[in-house]
């Protein structure tokens, strides 16, 4: 369901009955594969959002930018229901930065101009231009008995 959102004529967005776009606005020559939920965004030109993305309300996308498969954006970095004082931290990606899939952004990055993030990446610091970051290694935490 696409609801109240400014989205270029040239924008593609393969199966509209499949995603969930609100309060967004999208530029020029974007793609939008399905699956993939953007809300109170705004989405640059010519990027590509591929399927079972997640951008929530507050995220920045500038032009050119790559956001790979299940990629999952934050905006509170300390989500408690029972919190009045709720903040929004949006998330700003920079012009021709790429986003690797299965990869999420915590609430309040900001990943500058042609950096890339890799697969798989929790980003929970700001990622300097042109700079590659990858990974975050599970650890032992403790046993199960």
């Amino acid at each position: 369901m696409i609801v109240n959102s400014k989205i270029h004529e040239s924008v593609k967005i393969w199966h509209p009955e499949l995603v969930n776009i609100y309060n967004t606005s999208i530029g020029e020559g974007t793609k939008v594969a399905s699956f993939v939920e953007i809300g109170g965004a705004s989405i640059g030109k010519f990027c590509k959002i591929e399927a079972f993305s997640f951008i929530p309300p507050g995220t920045v996308i500038e032009d050119y930018v790559f956001v790979g498969p299940h990629v999952i954006i934050t905006n509170d970095r300390y989500p408690d229901v029972k919190r009045e004082d709720w903040k929004l931290e949006p998330v700003t990606i920079k012009k021709g930065a790429s986003i690797g899939a299965g990869s999420v952004l915590v609430a309040g990055v900001t990943i500058g101009e042609n950096a890339l993030v890799g697969a798989g990446s929790i980003v929970s610091r700001d990622v300097s231009k042109g700079t590659v970051v990858y990974g975050e290694k599970a650890n032992l935490r403790r046993q199960i008995k």
